[in-house]
Formats: C-alpha cells, sequence, structure tokens
C-alpha cells in the first residue's frame, strides 16, 4: 500500500529565461512500483528520506538506495528504481529543467557520474520541497517564480547534506577547513585524513564546487581580510596566522585575488566601515543603526 500525491505545471517561455524552473513536484510514501524502465528530457531530484530500495545505473548493474540518500534522474539517461516490497520508502521528487541546470553541474551540484548520493540529513531538502509543494496550491500567481527560486534553494541544500567523509567519518570539508591555516600541501592534506589526492579532489569537487586548493584558499583569504580589518597586525603576521610563512608571496596572491594589496584592502575597509570592528553578533530584534 502506498499514498502519493504530485502536481505537474507547464512554466511559459519568459519564466524559462529565469534560468531554472520547476516543472513538477511529488511526495509518497510506502511499497511504491518501480519506476521505469524509462528516460526523461529533463532533471529530477529525488530524496529518499525513510526506507530502502534499489536502483539500476546505466551500465545494468543493481545498486541498493539506503536512506538518506538522493537519486539524480538526468535528461537521456535510462533510469529504472524502486522500494523495497518488505519496508518500502518516503520519498519526494522535484522535476526541474533549464540552462542553470548545466552551471549546477560543472559546480558540482549535480553529478552525473554519482546517480546515488548519500546525505547526512535528508530534512533540509524536504523543507525545500515542502515549499515547492505550498507553493504548487492552484490558482497561485506566483507559482513559477516561487517554485524557481525554490529549485535553486533545493540545490544548494541537497549539496551542504552529502554525506562525503574522510577515513574518520568526519565530514571533509569541516576537516579542512579546521586544518586550512597549516602549512600543509594538498597531498599531505589528503594523508592527514586518510585520503588519496584523487579521493580527496573528488569529495571537495562534490561538496564545495571547487578544487581542494581554491577551497583552502579561499577559507584563507577570508580570515586574512577579517585579520586585516578586525586588527593591527603587521601584514606579515597576518601571512603567517593564515600558513603564509613568506609576506611577500602572501601579498602577491592576495593582491592576484582581491585585487587590492593587503595593505590597501585594509585602508580602504577601516575608512569604508562606519562604527568600527564588533565580535559581538547583533540581535535580529534590535540590529545596530548607523548613526
Amino acid at each position: 500500500m502506498y499514498h502519493t500525491w504530485m502536481r505537474y505545471f507547464t512554466p511559459s517561455p519568459v519564466h524559462h529565461r529565469l534560468g531554472l524552473v520547476c516543472l513538477g513536484v511529488g511526495l509518497q510514501h510506502g511499497t511504491l512500483p518501480p519506476v521505469g524502465p524509462r528516460t526523461l528530457d529533463h532533471h529530477v531530484a529525488v530524496v529518499i528520506s525513510a526506507g530502502r530500495g534499489w536502483c539500476t545505473a546505466p551500465d545494468g548493474r543493481r545498486r541498493t538506495v539506503t536512506a538518506p540518500a538522493l537519486l539524480w534522474l538526468l535528461p537521456g539517461v535510462p533510469h529504472h528504481y524502486g522500494a523495497d516490497p518488505a519496508t518500502g520508502w518516503d520519498e519526494s521528487f522535484v522535476d526541474f529543467t533549464g540552462p542553470a541546470a548545466d552551471t549546477y553541474t560543472e559546480l558540482g551540484y549535480i553529478e552525473p557520474q554519482q546517480p546515488v548520493v548519500p546525505l547526512a540529513d535528508a530534512g533540509p531538502a524536504r523543507t525545500a520541497i515542502g515549499r515547492i509543494a505550498r507553493a504548487a496550491r492552484r490558482g497561485n500567481p506566483l507559482l513559477e517564480v516561487e517554485t524557481a527560486a525554490a529549485v535553486h534553494e533545493l540545490l544548494v541544500a541537497l549539496r551542504r547534506a552529502r554525506a562525503d567523509t574522510d577515513a574518520d567519518g568526519e565530514p571533509v570539508l569541516a576537516a579542512l577547513a579546521r586544518d586550512a591555516f597549516l602549512p600543509l600541501s594538498v597531498v599531505e592534506h589528503a594523508a592527514r585524513h586518510g585520503m588519496t589526492p584523487a579521493a580527496l579532489r573528488t569529495a571537495v569537487r562534490r561538496g564545495a564546487g571547487c578544487s581542494p586548493k581554491d577551497y583552502l584558499l579561499g577559507i584563507r583569504l577570508g580570515r586574512a581580510k577579517e585579520l586585516l580589518i578586525a586588527t593591527e597586525l603587521p601584514i606579515a603576521a597576518v601571512a603567517r596566522r593564515v600558513g603564509y610563512d613568506d609576506p611577500a608571496y602572501f601579498s602577491r596572491l592576495f593582491t592576484r585575488r582581491v585585487g587590492l594589496a593587503p595593505a590597501r584592502f585594509r585602508d580602504r575597509q577601516v575608512h569604508c566601515v562606519p562604527g568600527g570592528w564588533s565580535t559581538q553578533v547583533p540581535d535580529p530584534a534590535d540590529p545596530p543603526r548607523v548613526q
């Protein structure tokens, strides 16, 4: 026995120019009948939040799917999947299309090489899908725009939820962020987390949409900006704090990536930001005001 709710719609050509449009949404649970074999001309994100089942890869091999997990159904790629008849599963799905899907694929949010993605938590994705389902009420004049915005939210939630872990079961991105200021090469970072450099590159690309080098550099330069604005540390000291023993190299790197030399960046920010620096998180109910 199973229960299902779904709704489909057809955005206009104008809405397609948003870059990403939602074509349908559904919520199902129970011992659902198998889907396929079939081929679609658009993307579908299928979030399995409870239960287990199976899917058949393009090469014909059957894989076990255990919740929480994500199934990617890709344009032009045959798919065949279903819930275990003994347990069933809870499934929610969103059909979408648009040129922005190619950009999300290039950034690693959508992975054609990994049609089944383990998730650490399906909750945020289900929240985004629930937002689409509520927007899909009949007569909603903002349906196409609201659902398109929620698809963007869904793709971000799915990337955040990926269960990419190192050899000790620790999330790779969190571990790299913690060690970002150590003077380590990418090869040394990989060894520190019990991974090969190739496995580290795959995990970071999957989780952050960039290489390990660019991910670490982004964290280092972000922290350098904070130190330049919030402290009076010499440039050499800032460089050491973020993992660079050579201040001249740090300055060249900072200038190339940020567009300003560290000293110039500091001078511009200090003179442009009123009120100085505070480490206190503002109260949303009583935000600070510029006098």
